[in-house]
């Protein structure tokens, strides 16, 4: 009987014994998972923070850049109704000694304004002889033209960009297509 009591006896040392370096052996194994999963967050956590600084760098940047815009387009009307002035003076009138001081008063004033345009990055789009862009072009009437048709053949307010962004697009007329012989059109 001392034979069966015993053996039990043995095993249970036996597993006794193996038991802590099973354990040692789990619980390292647990830890590193634990840390490749905290590698992994911290990995994760540094991209994100990265990215965000890049947007909020943009967004400042863009901030920067576009913020004259509300007074860009505000200031646009004061360019045309100046451009408007200096093309509705007769040349009689530019030539009058009384009216130089004048008409050299409205085109400095004119210059200026471009100058100040040209600083803060707005640009006026060339219109007539190009094609319509739809991203720069508005597009008012059609008009009859020797023309390719969808060329701009008349520009009725200028357009403007501010740096790379459309600030107020050209109201242009362009090139129709002219009518084919041979076909009535009013039936």
């Amino acid at each position: 009987m001392t034979d069966e009591t015993t053996a039990p006896d043995d095993l249970r040392n036996e597993t006794a014994e193996q038991a802590p370096e099973v354990a040692e052996h789990d619980r390292a194994s647990a830890l590193e998972a634990e840390i490749d999963d905290l590698k992994r967050q911290l990995l994760y956590a540094q991209a994100e923070t990265q990215n965000v600084r890049r947007r909020m760098e943009k967004d400042a940047q863009d901030a920067r850049a576009y913020a004259a815009t509300g007074f860009a387009r505000d200031i646009l009307s004061v360019a045309d109704n100046l451009s408007r002035a200096l093309s509705s003076i007769p040349a009689a009138l530019r030539e009058d000694e009384a009216m130089k001081p004048l008409v050299t008063g409205i085109e400095m004033t004119g210059k200026e304004l471009d100058n100040v345009f040209q600083r803060n990055g707005i640009t006026r789009i060339e219109s007539v002889g190009a094609k319509l862009d739809p991203n720069r072009h508005q597009a008012m009437i059609e008009l009859p033209s020797d023309k390719e048709p969808g060329t701009i053949v008349q520009e009725m307010q200028a357009g403007y960009m501010i740096k790379d962004r459309l600030l107020r697009p050209a109201m242009v007329g362009v090139a129709k297509v002219p009518p084919s012989p041979g076909i009535d059109r009013e039936a």
